[in-house]
């Protein structure tokens, strides 16, 4: 709830702070116009399209997020958190070039709404399940900070009602009760979490070089896999 009115209070104050005055110092691509080139700029009419965007995505970001927080949305929110203002940013961006005539400014525009849209694509990549898909050989994670472990470089694999304790991620992915990646815990050591959905018992995979992984499936139920993983090894 904080990060929502935090960011909610940063969009509203963003529509108010820039004016006709400041824009010269402060509005990106205005700034690094010549004086020529200003004067084409109707800034006074952008200004206000500026200001009315930004306390709509101010207020509109606070009343949806607040739905979905109240609503049990608690993953989807760290998705809304990220898409809404990149998608919002993406449309206000392409909405500005029309107040600008400078070619070199809109290849910019089309540039940084890519590298936006790019972010929006990588987040929803890590964010789809990484599925365990058991073969002959081998355990299979499918997706974002997947791998591939021979069943023969298995030391154990257990049943546990408990994550690790971690004090912070090193290389990762977090979103909710969405974990992906690796994390340091309180005892030092950096284990890998693979963990869709906060669904227990989770499943703990411990090579035979020490490392640590551990599993939560979304659409499974972890104790079938388990299972499925015992009878695999046996054979």
């Amino acid at each position: 709830m904080y990060t929502l009115i935090g960011m909610s209070l940063l969009f509203i104050t963003i529509g108010f702070i820039v004016t006709e005055r400041n824009a010269k110092y402060l509005l990106a691509g205005y700034n690094t116009m010549s004086i020529e080139e200003r004067k084409k700029v109707d800034i006074k009419t952008y200004l206000a399209y500026f200001k009315k965007f930004h306390v709509f995505l101010g207020l509109s970001f606070f009343l949806i997020g607040m739905v979905l927080i109240y609503s049990g949305y608690e993953n989807e929110i760290s998705i809304f958190i990220v898409a809404y203002p990149i998608l919002a940013y993406i449309y206000f961006i392409f909405r500005s070039t029309k107040y600008f005539d400078s070619k070199k400014n809109k290849i910019t525009t089309y540039i940084v709404a890519a590298a936006l849209l790019f972010i929006i694509v990588m987040f929803m990549r890590d964010f789809k399940e990484t599925k365990l898909i058991l073969h002959a050989n081998a355990i299979e994670f499918k997706g974002g900070y997947g791998e591939i472990i021979p069943l023969k470089a298995i030391k154990t694999i257990e049943l546990i009602h408990d994550q690790p304790k971690i004090t912070r991620r090193t290389n990762g992915f977090s979103a909710g009760n969405i974990k992906k990646g690796f994390y340091k815990t309180d005892k030092g050591e950096v284990v890998k979490l693979i963990i869709n959905a906060d669904t227990k018992p989770y499943i703990l995979i411990t090579k035979l070089n020490g490392k640590k992984v551990y599993y939560s499936s979304k659409e499974e139920p972890n104790e079938k896999l388990f299972e499925m993983i015992k009878v695999a090894q046996k054979n």
